[in-house]
């Protein structure tokens, strides 16, 4: 039996850097970006995995504007992910991510796009989520400047594809 059938998701009303301390067991920069010195852009929506009356594992997502290969659109701005490092390899992470996803379909949206570490893509891709073959420029206080991480998207709709360009995300990265 998958150990994440034991778990729910809902959308979280209160979120920020205090539940997020707490959830990484106190870890001052938990996603490990701190050296990277970008400026995220926080999450708008909340979804968070409870377990005993807490929250073990949560995923966020905003909506943010792209534009590729000169086609603008919408897309689900995917982050936050993080797991409770004691139940971490449960399934955790796939249903907090599952349950933001599952909102931004809703939303209408049909694109989801997140960055992270090349030692996560592994993770992302079993997913689902297809890696970008080229740096995403964002927005950043001095200007728009590459992101230092790697892009993976994911589709939300069937048929729906990613077009071919450069990708510049007309936010801070999220």
């Amino acid at each position: 039996m998958d150990d994440a059938q034991q778990f729910t998701v809902a959308e979280l009303a209160d979120w920020g850097p205090p539940e997020i301390r707490a959830l990484a067991g106190g870890a001052a920069d938990p996603f490990g970006t701190g050296p990277l010195g970008v400026t995220w852009r926080p999450k708008e929506r909340h979804f968070g995995v409870r377990h005993e009356g807490r929250v073990v594992a949560h995923a966020g997502f905003v909506v943010v504007p792209v534009e590729v290969g000169g086609q603008r659109f919408e897309v689900a701005g995917v982050g936050g992910v993080l797991v409770d490092p004691a139940l971490r390899g449960r399934g955790l992470a796939r249903v907090a991510v599952t349950g933001a996803l599952d909102a931004a379909r809703a939303d209408g949206l049909d694109r989801a796009l997140l960055f992270c570490f090349p030692d996560r893509a592994p993770l992302y891709a079993r997913l689902g989520w297809l890696a970008l073959p080229g740096p995403v420029t964002a927005d950043q206080p001095e200007g728009p400047v590459p992101v230092p991480l790697g892009a993976m998207w994911k589709p939300l709709s069937p048929g729906t594809g990613w077009p071919a360009g450069p990708v510049r995300l007309h936010s801070l990265p999220m």
